[in-house]
């Protein structure tokens, strides 16, 4: 007995008039021959559920409501879904009367249940309710059911694509089943990325498997099984038997059809195949290059500009753009009419003209500015400009030094004084106010540059402005609020420094930009100082802590939810071999200030492309306050009574005073009743 499957990834994610083109479909011949299960809120009585049209033969056949909702994270669903909780029988759904009538059809069952074929039983399983702890497709396969359909919408965080798949695995690993997963694929005009890779998975293996990152609209992923496979997997099991024989019974709707394809020698059945992954670099280029030309497409604008500065992160933002263009141009090669009609209109391409060239196509779109000021240095101009040429962006060279003069006189007619820089004998204070008037220029101009240059070249439409700041910048707080980093949006706003050192080495080689391995050897400097024979401004001095050391101290305050004593006694354990408590605590409580300090910067960070999950993006994914006492007394008081005990027992055992060994795991919170704070 055999069984064709077909899973599709659509980037639609909202349809309005939800019955009116559920009855276009039904009324085509869509459905024929083919189970459908088709998403879309639904409304029962004063309740609305998020479900699963199961559709088969122009009819209706059961509404399935979502039962667990995905609320933390990204996801907001309670927002707008009520979790269905009757989980013993089917009740009676009225059709509206447009439906009713067209369909011949005035009910259907709702509820939580599966559908009997003659030949296989078939259930929904919906996004989250996989990842629960106890998921639905356990007892629907100790009633009998084989074939699984998963209608969701994950989005593309970095490395996490294997332990999705993984979970599907294990669906069908120990208890058998065919598992049809089907994904969203593209941008669903927010910070998520949804990264298709829609598949089909057998027993635990994966029998066929759609691109994690595209361009089309649409993606149709077929496999042909042999669902004997599953009944002997399934009879070969003993306890899997037992437990069957005393199951919790399911709710069914019985279909008298058949919806397998009898055996056939002549049919080639999908066998299993090599799991594609791409590399962190590779998801680096290819996710937020997709998102940003989903982006693009949709907003009608008519290109990006970005403050090319010659340092890692604007070059990575640039990198990006100029892989979204070869991704463009490529499509356009393997046949994509819609992204071929969409490249000729963002481009403005007419007689006939397409893009052809990645460089050609971005020289169209694409602006980087150079806002050089006195500051700046001769290798960070060239660099920039290099980086230019090899993308094809049409790039300008701008000094801001008269604006930010214009800005100090009017200052000092105003007070009577003129601030200095640090190194010519000004205050902290000086200092930082003149490195933010720097910052905040370039992001006027910015704006004006992109709204203003496509009218000078005579093209119609806007410009979006690119932000650059990366997610470890963004935890530390470290840009200026309402500087260049504030953007349309941000490609590059949840991923950390290291993973983009990385991805610009790899696009030196694999996006054909060289300039760029030149870039990433430059230490990170922010060039916001004068440059002296014995002073050179760097990142990593200016935040007191490295771009490493930033990356765990994000995963331990957002996934692992550590206050501050608690991160203490977690990298006691981490770092004890080569730091002393108490230098681990200065570093926790240093951290500590600056995040306290800065955090209100998150409420106006530039909407990024979510890659990371300690993203301290405030206004969807970390929800917690942007105003804290900085001095934390209690946790740093509580921290310091556990460095004087460390020392204490150290100095009576003759040992040096660093941590290591002894208890391997630190809870998180643990002893910090404000650690999740």
């Amino acid at each position: 007995m055999a069984v064709r499957i077909i899973s599709w990834s659509s980037t639609q994610l909202l349809i309005p008039c939800r019955w009116e083109c559920l009855k276009e479909l039904l009324l085509g011949d869509w459905t024929d021959g083919i189970l459908c299960s088709i998403g879309m809120p639904v409304i029962k009585g004063s309740e609305r559920y998020n479900c699963q049209v199961l559709c088969f033969n122009r009819k209706i056949v059961m509404i399935r409501p979502k039962m667990w909702l995905a609320n933390d994270g990204n996801y907001r669903e309670l927002r707008w879904f009520t979790a269905w909780k009757q989980r013993d029988q089917f009740e009676d759904f009225q059709l509206p009367s447009e439906i009713s009538e067209a369909l011949s059809q005035k009910a259907v069952p709702f509820g939580y249940g599966y559908i009997q074929f003659l030949d296989t039983a078939v259930a929904a399983e919906v996004c989250e309710e996989l990842f629960t702890p106890i998921p639905p497709h356990t007892e629907l396969a100790l009633n009998g059911v084989e074939v699984f359909m998963n209608a969701s919408g994950s989005h593309h965080q970095l490395r996490k694509l294997d332990l999705r798949l993984r979970a599907f695995i294990g669906a069908t690993h120990t208890q058998g089943g065919v598992y049809m997963y089907s994904n969203h694929q593209g941008c669903d005009g927010g910070r998520l990325y949804y990264d298709g890779c829609s598949c089909v998975v057998v027993n635990g293996d994966v029998v066929a498997q759609g691109s994690q990152f595209s361009l089309k609209d649409v993606e149709v992923v077929i496999a042909q099984v042999d669902l004997d496979a599953v009944a002997s997997l399934r009879g070969s099991i003993s306890s899997f038997q037992e437990q069957a024989s005393c199951k919790k019974k399911v709710p069914l709707v019985a279909v008298p059809c058949n919806i397998c394809l009898p055996f056939n020698l002549k049919m080639s059945l999908s066998s299993p195949l090599k799991i594609m992954y791409h590399s962190p670099e590779e998801e680096i280029a290819f996710g937020p290059g997709c998102w940003l030309w989903d982006y693009l497409r949709r907003s009608g604008a008519s290109g990006f500009l970005v403050p090319l500065s010659g340092g890692a992160d604007s070059s990575s933002v640039a990198a990006i753009v100029g892989c979204m263009c070869q991704l463009v141009v490529k499509e356009i090669r393997n046949g994509d009419e819609q992204v071929k009609a969409d490249a000729i209109r963002i481009g403005h391409y007419t007689d006939g003209q397409f893009p052809t060239d990645s460089k050609e196509f971005a020289n169209r779109i694409f602006y980087t500015v150079y806002m050089g000021s006195e500051n700046s240095s001769e290798a960070t101009r060239m660099r920039a400009k290099a980086l230019a040429d090899e993308i094809g962006s049409w790039h300008l060279d701008v000094s801001i030094d008269g604006v930010v003069s214009a800005l100090l006189s009017l200052f000092q007619t105003l007070t009577g004084k003129r601030p200095r820089y640090k190194v010519d004998g000004g205050s902290n204070i000086e200092n930082l106010g003149l490195q933010n008037i720097q910052a905040r220029i370039r992001m006027v101009l910015a704006f004006m540059l992109a709204s203003l240059l496509p009218w000078v070249h005579n093209k119609p439409g806007f410009f979006l402005v690119l932000g650059s700041s990366n997610v470890d910048e963004g935890l530390r707080g470290y840009l200026t609020k309402y500087d260049c980093s504030s953007a349309d949006i941000n490609p590059i706003g949840s991923i950390s420094k290291q993973d983009l050192r990385t991805f610009l080495r790899w696009a030196a080689t694999h996006l054909g930009y060289s300039s760029l391995a030149e870039i990433e050897a430059a230490p990170p400097t922010a060039e916001l100082e004068p440059i002296r024979s014995n002073y050179s401004q760097l990142d990593e001095v200016d935040m007191g802590m490295t771009y490493e050391e930033l990356s765990v101290y994000g995963r331990l305050r957002k996934i692992f939810r550590c206050g501050p004593l608690s991160m203490f006694k977690n990298l006691c354990y981490k770092w004890g071999a080569k730091l002393t408590p108490l230098e681990v605590a200065d570093k926790v409580k240093h951290f500590f200030k600056y995040y306290s300090i800065n955090r209100h910067k998150m409420t106006v960070l530039t909407p990024s492309y979510h890659a990371e999950s300690y993203s301290p993006e405030d206004n969807r994914f970390d929800l917690r306050q942007f105003l804290y006492n900085a001095r934390w007394p209690y946790q740093f008081r509580k921290i310091d009574e556990l460095v004087r005990e460390l020392d204490g027992d150290h100095e009576k055992l003759g040992t040096t005073s660093h941590v290591g060994g002894g208890i391997g795991v630190v809870a998180a919170g643990s002893g910090d009743p404000r650690a999740g704070l």
